[in-house]
């Protein structure tokens, strides 16, 4: 027969042995359904990734002129004129409008533009694409574009290229204040000199 101090020791042990047990169960209860312990959700690639293009073009270069941020849409067999048809305007590019930001003042497209950021809309044409920059930030598409925030309209040509270009692409080209921003897809390859 057990005294009463061994009857004590052994029911304080069953009580350490019982809330240690329940311890690790709610450990373990909480880490499976923790955020932090399931594995975290990442999308898969856009569709339209996202790029963004800068003059000078180095990225080690902090000295920019300018930079444009834009999604990537691919012609995917479709016809260029129907993802950007003539005459409409078009966000240049997909999902959210593109934008442009300028670090200096600028002469684009032989008018002057103040340093900021601005979207960058398009309306495409046979032998010329007129060029949009508008106040309008942060904006879906086109389909909130109001041509009243409009800061300048700007002409820019239009060649043929041999080769199709898959997805749509912008690039500067240029020397020192002197630049040209190419916007390319499928056959189209418009151009726009800056002066900055």
């Amino acid at each position: 027969m057990l005294n009463f101090e061994d009857q004590t020791f052994r029911i304080t042990n069953i009580f350490i042995m019982k809330n240690s047990i329940l311890a690790v169960f709610i450990t373990v209860v909480s880490l499976v359904f923790s955020k932090e312990a399931t594995a975290q959700k990442f999308p898969g690639l856009d569709k339209s990734p996202m790029d963004a293009a800068t003059y000078p073009e180095s990225y080690r270069n902090s000295n920019k002129k300018v930079k444009v941020i834009y999604s990537r849409p691919q012609l995917k067999n479709r016809k260029l004129s129907k993802l950007a048809p003539e005459g409409k305007v078009w966000r240049t590019g997909a999902n959210e409008a593109a934008e442009i930001t300028f670090y200096q003042d600028v002469i684009f497209g032989g008018k002057e533009v103040k340093a900021g950021t601005y979207s960058m809309f398009t309306i495409p044409g046979k032998k010329e694409w007129t060029i949009v920059l508008n106040t309008s930030l942060n904006v879906w598409g086109a389909y909130f574009y109001k041509q009243k925030e409009d800061v300048v309209r700007v002409q820019a040509k239009v060649r043929k290229s041999k080769k199709s270009l898959e997805a749509f692409s912008i690039v500067f080209d240029g020397e020192d204040e002197e630049f040209t921003m190419y916007l390319g897809w499928g056959k189209s390859i418009v151009s726009l000199p800056i002066k900055g």
